[in-house]
């Protein structure tokens, strides 16, 4: 059973950084996509990046480019979002998320079928 687990959410100040991990479990991690979601308050969950099985591919959503890195370690089975010059509308639960399918990496929600239970991140002064 795939199981992911997220964690390093907190709260942030306008201009700080975070590093979110997700720890997979129940597969071999290393020939899967991995993905990051965030669902803002009130809104619809949206897609923040991914990053293929071999990490060769890594896209970012347009609001994240260049503030947002998506970077993964095969050998611990963990996917990380380092986030830079965070700003009041990064606020959202962030999830990462793993495709049922091997060496695709999707870049919608419905390319995913396993998800973790989230992590909440607040940027606020």
């Amino acid at each position: 059973q795939v199981q992911l687990v997220e964690s390093g959410g907190g709260l942030v100040r306008p201009g700080g950084s975070l590093r979110l991990s997700c720890a997979a479990s129940g597969r071999t991690f290393s020939t899967y996509a991995m993905g990051w979601f965030r669902q803002p308050p009130g809104k619809e969950r949206e897609f923040v990046g991914s990053i293929s099985y071999g990490s060769t591919n890594i896209f970012y959503a347009d609001p994240v480019k260049g503030r947002f890195t998506i970077s993964r370690d095969n050998a611990k089975n963990t996917v990380f979002l380092q986030m830079n010059s965070l700003e009041p509308e990064d606020t959202a639960v962030y999830y990462c998320a793993t495709p049922a399918a091997r060496w695709l990496t999707p870049t919608s929600a419905a390319g995913y079928n396993y998800w973790g239970q989230g992590t909440q991140v607040t940027v606020s002064s």
